[in-house]
């Protein structure tokens, strides 16, 4: 590895991934650096005098004290350019695969900070001329890194002045001069297809952009129930088994997002496995080429280095703010931020800084801000609107919601889909519990879904609320005097909140018809439910037995219809509707 501004720190004290070393006075906090004879790669994070903690990101087995830490000259930073989409990385971008050819088993010690393929050459159309006056942001070439994505390689942040040569169209590695640019100062830069970035600093953007429309995500409890923006923060917490992951999954297939950036954070081995196994197996249903092609995975599993652990997260949201950057819409999946404190934690006691609530670190609160802070939906350098979504998915031990991440996350996030333990184990999926799950996103897409899906969606929305939430209620007075006793109306009312339940909140991921659900059809599914109850109301209120209302055959195809009515034929939908007017309607003339 290059060296910058050579200097040294001697290695004192090894405790795990935290090492001190002395005369080091002359290094900055946050500076990259590199420990002992294996060159272990670390980060200063605290100085103290001529003292220095530097958590390192891999194991420190065989350490010894007296060894040399040398600096890089550099904060954390990534490698920013072709080559990043469909490839696999650890927590501090170093692709698997290429691990893989050095080491088939296990991560050894010592191997460099590799990054993307520097000896890959790309085709590049270049799109800036002789003379053009450059400002931070704008493209001056294009890859066409896969199929579904371009690669739109920018002028760095900071960097403007005008091109005083260019290469032709051709064929180029990341570090070859593509143009040379002469800043005001005249400074000459030579632009390649590459950009490095530290993780810690969020890219500049020109403005934010009040959110107002939504990430689609075909899942019906999410769409319609509880919606989710593009450029927002979604908490997704839940106990052991509750389906996080299948969820993530579900909309990291699913989501109307251009890229999806997946964190694998602290998880099991085995459970990373099946990401790393299935991701590549996945066809994208826009393009029906494969997923992976506008997907990067970020693999840190619970046995790798826990500092790499910490930095997986920034790792991952900066990828994201560079595809925005370009333009593009970004929906990142983090599982799980729980992992991720636990990292901070570990390190945390490490240093012997005073613990706070669990033994969390007392910044623990601010560092959650500070990742979600990064989401938003933007207006870029170039004058482009894009977005980065944050989907941070929260395990708290023993599903207990008032545990400092998730009840931290909470604070941060506009909406929090909440997995219920109960609705899993009697296999209602997604296990999303309708009551407790909040968006605050509701009003401020109000207008879109009135635009762009149905005028009256949202009240059809508030509507079917309601009745789960009386349910909700008569269910107390059920458990004390059973339900017999209830009056035919509130009888209706759970017979209601069971179909909305089993036809509109369950969905089945292995169904091809239930998978994915378009917002046109999940708002035929609404009015077909609530002609039902108007209409079953009506048969209550001239005094027919909710026994004769309660017909097998109709509720029956009312559950079904999430089944039997594809994306394209919505139509059918309507013409259920009818029958179940005209059903009752000659049910009402029969007893009249």
């Amino acid at each position: 590895m290059k060296k910058l501004n050579e200097y040294f720190g001697i290695v004192e004290l090894i405790n795990g991934p935290v090492v001190k070393g002395s005369n080091m006075a002359s290094f900055k906090v946050n500076e990259m650096v590199t420990v002992g004879e294996r060159e272990l790669i670390g980060e200063v994070v605290s100085l103290e005098g001529d003292v220095a903690t530097v958590q390192v990101y891999e194991e420190t087995e065989g350490l010894r004290a007296g060894e040399k830490i040398t600096s890089t000259g550099n904060p954390l930073s990534l490698n920013l350019g072709p080559g990043m989409l469909g490839n696999m990385f650890d927590g501090i971008q170093r692709p698997l695969k290429k691990i893989q050819e050095i080491s088939e088993i296990f991560i050894p010690e010592g191997i460099g900070l590799l990054s993307i393929d520097e000896d890959m050459e790309w085709e590049t159309c270049i799109t800036a001329k002789e003379e053009d006056f450059l400002m931070p942001g704008e493209v001056y070439a294009t890859v066409q890194e896969t199929l579904s994505i371009v690669h739109k390689i920018m002028v760095p942040p900071g960097v403007k002045g005008k091109i005083i040569e260019i290469k032709p169209n051709g064929k180029y590695k990341l570090r070859d001069t593509v143009a040379v640019l002469e800043t005001q100062s005249g400074e000459k830069i030579n632009l390649t297809l590459m950009q490095r970035w530290p993780v810690r600093r969020p890219r500049p953007i020109s403005k934010r952009i009040p959110i107002y429309k939504p990430l689609v995500t075909g899942q019906r409890v999410i769409d319609t129930f509880f919606p989710l923006a593009k450029g927002g923060t979604v908490g997704l917490p839940g106990g052991f088994g509750t389906g996080k992951t299948v969820t993530q999954h579900q909309l990291a297939k699913w989501s109307d997002a251009d890229i999806i950036v997946y964190i694998g954070c602290g998880e099991r081995g085995n459970e990373m496995t099946n990401v790393l196994e299935e991701f590549p197996a996945l066809i994208d249903p826009r393009t029906n080429r494969p997923l992976m092609e506008r997907t990067i995975l970020i693999a840190n599993t619970s046995n790798m280095p826990v500092a790499a652990r910490e930095a997986s997260i920034y790792t991952g949201i900066t990828m994201a703010e560079y595809f925005r950057d370009m333009g593009y819409d970004v929906a990142i999946m983090a599982d799980s931020t729980s992992r991720w404190a636990e990292a901070l934690r570990e390190i945390s006691g490490r240093l012997e800084e005073m613990p706070a609530e669990e033994g969390f670190p007392a910044y623990l609160p601010s560092r959650l801000a500070q990742f979600y802070e990064r989401a938003g939906c933007v207006e870029t350098l170039n004058g482009e609107e894009a977005s980065v979504t944050i989907i941070g998915a929260v395990s708290p031990p023993g599903g207990d919601f008032s545990e400092p991440v998730t009840e931290n996350t909470k604070r941060f996030v506009s909406a929090f889909l909440a997995l219920d333990k109960k609705l899993a184990y009697a296999r209602h999926y997604p296990a999303i519990n309708y009551l407790t799950s909040y968006s605050a996103y509701v009003t401020m897409l109000e207008e879109w879904y009135r635009e762009n899906v149905a005028p009256d969606m949202m009240e059809l929305r508030g509507k079917m609320i309601r009745l789960l939430q009386e349910e909700e209620k008569l269910n107390e007075i059920v458990q004390l005097v059973g339900e017999d006793v209830l009056p035919n109306d509130q009888a209706l009312v759970l017979e209601i909140a069971r179909t909305i339940k089993k036809a509109f909140l369950q969905q089945n991921a292995l169904h091809k018809e239930d998978t994915y659900v378009t917002l046109k059809k999940q708002y035929k599914m609404l009015i077909v439910i609530n002609a039902l109850y108007e209409n079953a109301l009506k048969c209550v209120k001239i005094g027919i037995p909710i026994s004769t209302i309660r017909k097998e055959e109709v509720f029956e195809e009312v559950i079904k219809m999430k089944y039997d009515v594809p994306n394209d034929q919505v139509e059918l939908l309507d013409a259920l509707s009818e029958k179940i007017v005209t059903d009752y309607e000659q049910l009402r003339l029969k007893y009249q």
